[in-house]
Formats: structure tokens, sequence, C-alpha cells
């Protein structure tokens, strides 16, 4: 099979296209023939090397973590997947390499794709859509009448959240450039904040959660918004040492994790609220749920480019520009007009 390769770790490092042996399946797994590859900003930092400590893959490897496609061979311990089956998946970590035309992923991470998407849209929801639903759902537990802040509104996770959390019945307010204003709002965002000239803190106080996908002074201001007892919930950092020990880390890691997220800990703890770091996993049940919502109308795919097979570093370096609204998708090109 094809497959895009690390060679090494680096910043801005390019992959290189491989032909490999076909994966073979173990007994819990369905192997899927890809048809698109949804990327992340995740897949870039794996790229740079940010995440050896927590991710330690040794290169070559294949990236990539979201997929749609259908299966064309079934574990022999496996049941409820039939070869054909339209499914996409969030692949386990220690299992990625969905930027390849083959992967043997666990059944327990796959889902049916819902009914009436295409490929690309399919492939543009695990990672995002469940990073969300962990958050809102499992750790922020939001239902009518929350008030929640989601930043970066216009990014993959952003854009799955404001959804969800509008559906769930929450308030929400995001902070984005003024120019996606509409498609934000038309999202379900109840208030759009324009980062580059109006400051989110000074204007918003009493929420239930906050949603961070941003570091430095925006993780550490929003605190502030918080009322006593919410919950500052950030995807990109810094870890704590609760994340180590859950994760099972070096307790070494969970020394330095304690280290840098110190200062935003206490922080916290001196307002009265809580900070977490998540992590997102895979997760095929709540998948599956939102592939039920999704086809219900509740949620809707947010894609802004589609990038041929061929064309995959310059996908990544598309996503790395910061300006996709939505998520930025890698299509097979047998089956681009899927």
């Amino acid at each position: 099979m094809k497959a895009w390769l690390l060679d090494r770790y680096g910043k801005g490092q390019s992959l290189r296209m491989g032909e490999l042996p076909d994966p073979v399946p173990g007994p819990y797994d369905v192997l899927v023939r890809v048809h698109t590859a949804g990327l992340n900003p995740l897949d870039l930092k794996l790229r740079d090397g940010a995440f050896k400590p927590i991710l330690p893959y040794k290169p070559p490897l294949i990236l990539g973590h979201d997929l749609a496609g259908e299966v064309v061979a079934v574990g022999a311990e496996v049941a409820g997947w039939q070869i054909g089956d339209r499914v996409m998946a969030r692949v386990r970590d220690g299992r990625i390499g969905t930027l390849a035309e083959l992967i043997a992923v666990d059944a327990a991470d796959l889902a049916l794709m819902p009914v009436g998407l295409t490929m690309a849209e399919a492939a543009s929801l695990p990672l995002v859509s469940l990073t969300a639903w962990q958050v809102l759902v499992e750790l922020g537990q939001i239902g009518p009448g929350t008030k929640v802040l989601i930043h970066a509104g216009t990014g993959g996770v952003g854009s799955m959240a404001i959804q969800l959390a509008k559906h769930l019945g929450a308030h929400v307010a995001t902070t984005a450039s003024a120019r996606n204003a509409d498609l934000l709002r038309d999202l379900g965002a109840d208030q759009v904040i324009d980062y580059r000239t109006e400051d989110f803190a000074s204007m918003l106080s009493g929420y239930d959660l906050v949603l961070c996908s941003l570091e430095g002074e925006v993780l550490t201001k929003s605190v502030g918004v918080l009322k006593p007892g919410g919950k500052l919930i950030s995807i990109s950092g810094p870890p704590t040492p609760e994340f180590a020990k859950v994760a099972g880390l070096n307790p070494i890691l969970g020394l330095i994790f304690r280290l840098i997220s110190r200062g935003i800990r206490r922080r916290a703890k001196a307002a009265g609220v809580s900070y977490h770091f998540h992590f997102m996993r895979a997760d095929g049940g709540q998948l599956s749920q939102i592939a039920r919502l999704v086809a219900a109308g509740g949620l809707r795919p947010v894609l802004d480019r589609t990038f041929p097979f061929a064309e995959t570093n310059d996908a990544l370096a598309y996503l790395e520009t910061g300006r996709a609204k939505g998520k930025v998708v890698v299509t097979m090109s047998a089956n681009s007009k899927e």
C-alpha cells in the first residue's frame, strides 16, 4: 500500500510517500480501506516532536488520526462489522496512520458513517466531535441555561463545540475574527467576540465552562470569566499531574507537568474554579452517538478544504497557516468524488 511516512521529527518536516506491506488485522481488528483522512493540529504537533513525552512514536511512522472508508476485512473475534460497511473513526493512540491506503483499526474505535454524508464530510468529524463531546458532556455536564465560552470558534474543535453546546441548551460565546461572525452565529453562537479588537475577559462573567484551545494570556485571562465552581478545560496545555497519572505516564513527567501547570492551577484555585487538561481518546460508542446526532440534523460537518492524497504535504502546510474554517481533509484520488 501507499502511505505518507514521517522519517524524523522536526518543525515543518515534510512527509515521504512510501510503499509498505498491507496491514494484517488482528482478531479484534477491522481492516479499512481509507477513502478520506481528516487532518488535525495534533498531526502537526506530532510531526514537530512536541508530543514525544506523551506519545513516544518511533519514526518512520504514518501520521493521521481520522478516517472515513470501507471495511475490507474483519478479525476472527469481531462481531457487528461486515465487509462493505462505510465507517469513520478516530483511531486510538499507538495505532495511528490514516494517511495510508489501508489501516487495521480496533473494532471498538469504529462508527458507521451518518447516512447522507460524503466521505470527506465524515472524515472531518471524529477527533473534533469526540473532543467536544468529552469536554462538554463528560467533563462539563452542560445543559439548558449553562454559559459556555469556546475559544477559536472557527477551528475544527470550536466549530463542533459551538454546535454541540447549543444543542445541549447552553448560552454560547466564542472568540474569533469579526469576518467570521456570520458563520459562527449560523453554527449557534449567541455572542461572537472579535479577538483582534475586543477583550473577552472584560466582556464576559459568570460562565460555567471555558473550552480553551489556546495557551498563554488567553488561558490565564479565561479564569476571570468563570463563576465560582466553574471549569477551565484546556485541550492544548499545560498538562497537569492528574493527567499524567490517569494516562499512566512516567512519574517524572508527572513532576514536570506539576511544575509547568503550577501557575494556571494556582490562579484557578484562587478564583474558586478548577483547571483541567483534556487529551481526547478514541471511542466508537461515543462516535456512534455523535453520528446519530449528525443524521438527525443536530450537528453538521464544517469542511474548509480537501486536498488529493498526493498533495498531503500541501494540506499540512495549509493547516499550519491557521486560516482554515473547520477541517482540512485529504482524499484518495480513486475516491475523490465520494
